[in-house]
């Protein structure tokens, strides 16, 4: 992915309260655990200024005029007040508790739900670290903000409004005086936030970028060590990091300046307070008690502010990723299901291209008026250079794009017409590296169909091929793969990728470079496998090891996104064009490594008189 996608993505939303009430929306499912959080907050923060004025009562009406029936009666209802307040403290700490866990498993949930239905094209230009500090770090970040920064602020809020209503009734005109420092917290709080939202959002960016070092180094940690570029990888690394730690710096600097501000701000209405409560003292128009529980409702407000200060700074942090959050959620996937959309419950028939173009990129063809029409059961073989468009014709037809121009059909009819699921569930797909997952070698195949049985499972492995070697491992179908199947060797992987799509018993097989990465004797069980799968079924094969196509129905030269050739492998040898150029200079090179092993070469053992060392016998 470009920088300039990430500049759109990160710098352009701004501070907006939309963003601010979509966090706040997450809570809406569960808005009884909210209301009983807030709830249980609100009492706590309540009673928090009810003991203050209960303090000044004690110390005007019991302590000063002596009256102890009166000291007894107001620390019996404190008492009972603390025990109530306890109760609200063990409350707010366990709902904020589940809320957040709540919120938070939605929001990977539905991000994880919405990346199955969003098309190819956004994983071809978006990073896997982009993605996964999205589902992570960002989301985490937001249920804080729902629960923790929720609660905050709702304390402060509340701290700050009952403080000012006990002040109002204590003395009016000294709360008037305090209350006009507020709208200058308030212009200092803005005139920061527009600073450290920017820092943050470049926080959050380099984090992404970090996870993508992260995730690229771990899984290609073969190729790093192999070419020895662990210094050069730890130096990109090295600079990557450091740009992190000057954003955090920034942001954290500003953050950290924002507290002595209010703290100021704060400190100017507490100097004037008591320079006005002891002249208000001299002229008996406020008690010792009162003054200090003025002091105190200054105090109670200072720390609220303060609070409300740091929960603003990291508000603006969880802002920058529910901006990134809400961008994932909000990707409107490019091949989707259109209205009316059906499942004809099979996809057994013709495959047509009629005048399809195709491309990626506006302006850069891959397929140009591209006319293709495939019989039901016909097994095709697309053979060409790199980049001639092999992998483009195998994505359309499985639908993880769609033309750019043209029409593909289906058994006759447009293609699009058929839901998503009813074209890619009944297509098995083996491609030149299989991916397998976490699990057993059992797990893996019945991937491919979920409730077959452990008797499917094996009987899927052997038609594969892939039977004999599986009960050769101690723990046989039980045997854990590894991560991305790590554990088993190429060849084994392919067996097992195969096995997977012969027990989903698709409608149309596909075999994309399957076989260009394995010995030649795995090939040979790749071969016997793909036969009995390919019995009856439409297949496609994408194969530049030639020798895998040779019995294919037809073979399609594909170059420059169009067909420049096509026929069976025998007629192509015999019209010696772009096909016959192809296999004898492959032929050419694998005589050549042959002759490096010290090997006889391979037409040696051919009696075929006559024919020149370059040149290709037409039943070859």
């Amino acid at each position: 992915m470009s920088d300039v996608r990430f500049e759109e993505e990160e710098f352009v939303t701004g501070f907006h309260g939309r963003t601010v009430w979509r966090i706040l929306a997450q809570a809406r499912p569960h808005w009884a655990w909210a209301a009983g959080f807030l709830a249980c907050i609100a009492l706590v923060s309540a009673q928090d200024s009810v003991f203050t004025y209960l303090s000044k009562l004690i110390v005007d009406e019991g302590i000063v005029s002596g009256d102890q029936a009166r000291l007894v009666e107001l620390l019996l209802i404190y008492g009972g007040l603390a025990v109530v307040q306890v109760a609200a403290v063990f409350g707010f700490i366990y709902l904020a508790g589940i809320l957040g866990e709540r919120i938070h498993y939605d929001l990977r949930k539905n991000m994880f739900d919405h990346l199955q239905e969003l098309s190819f094209s956004y994983f071809d230009r978006t990073p896997v670290g982009w993605i996964m500090s999205r589902v992570t770090s960002d989301s985490g970040k937001i249920s804080e903000l729902v629960t923790w920064g929720l609660l905050d602020v709702t304390w402060g809020i509340m701290n700050i409004g009952t403080a000012m209503v006990f002040m109002l009734i204590i003395n009016w005109r000294l709360a008037l005086a305090v209350l006009a420092v507020l709208p200058l917290m308030l212009v200092v709080a803005v005139q920061f936030q527009k600073r450290i939202i920017v820092q943050f959002r470049r926080v959050r960016k380099q984090n992404s970028k970090l996870t993508g070092e992260y995730n690229e180094n771990i899984t290609g940690v073969r190729v790093v060590k192999a070419l020895c570029r662990e210094e050069r990888n730890l130096a990109e690394f090295g600079g990557q990091s450091s740009e992190m730690y000057r954003a955090a710096y920034r942001a954290a600097w500003l953050s950290a300046l924002f507290l002595p501000a209010v703290q100021i701000a704060g400190s100017l209405a507490l100097g004037a307070v008591v320079w006005y409560g002891g002249y208000q003292i001299s002229l008996g128009g406020m008690t010792v008690g009162g003054i200090q529980a003025f002091v105190s409702y200054i105090a109670f407000m200072l720390w609220p502010i303060q609070d409300l200060a740091r929960v603003y700074a990291s508000m603006q942090d969880a802002v920058a990723s529910a901006e990134r959050v809400f961008s994932l959620i909000d990707v409107v996937p490019e091949v989707a299901d259109k209205e009316g959309a059906s499942d004809p419950g099979t996809i057994r028939g013709a495959i047509e291209f009629e005048q399809v173009d195709f491309w990626y990129k506006e302006g850069e063809a891959v397929l140009t008026g591209l006319d293709l029409q495939v019989r039901q059961g016909e097994t095709i073989a697309l053979v060409g250079p790199t980049g001639g468009g092999k992998s483009t014709i195998i994505n359309l037809i499985c639908r993880f794009y769609e033309p750019s121009r043209g029409t593909i059909r289906i058994g006759g009819r447009d293609y699009t017409e058929l839901t998503l699921d009813a074209i890619q569930s009944r297509i098995g797909v083996v491609l030149q590296t299989p991916h397998l997952f976490s699990g057993s070698v059992r797990d893996n195949i019945r991937y491919g169909r979920l409730e077959a049985t452990d008797e499917d499972v094996e009987e899927a492995a052997r038609l594969a091929r892939a039977h004999d070697f599986i009960v050769k491992m101690e723990k046989g179908y039980d045997q854990d793969v590894g991560e991305s199947g790590n554990r088993l060797s190429v060849g084994q992987k392919q067996l097992v990728s195969l096995a997977r799509a012969v027990l989903a018993d698709p409608d149309i097989f596909i075999m994309d470079e399957a076989t260009s990465s394995v010995d030649t004797l795995t090939e040979a069980l790749i071969q016997d496998g793909t036969d009995a799968l390919m019995e009856g079924r439409t297949s496609f094969v994408i194969a530049h090891r030639l020798s895998t196509v040779k019995r294919a129905d037809r073979i399609l030269v594909i170059q420059d996104g169009r067909i420049v050739e096509q026929g069976d492998h025998a007629a192509l040898i015999r019209a010696r064009g772009h096909y016959y150029s192809l296999y004898t200079q492959q032929f050419r090179q694998e005589q050549a490594r042959e002759r490096e092993r010290g090997l006889e070469m391979l037409v040696a053992e051919r009696p075929d008189a006559g024919l020149k060392t370059a040149e290709v016998p037409l039943a070859a």
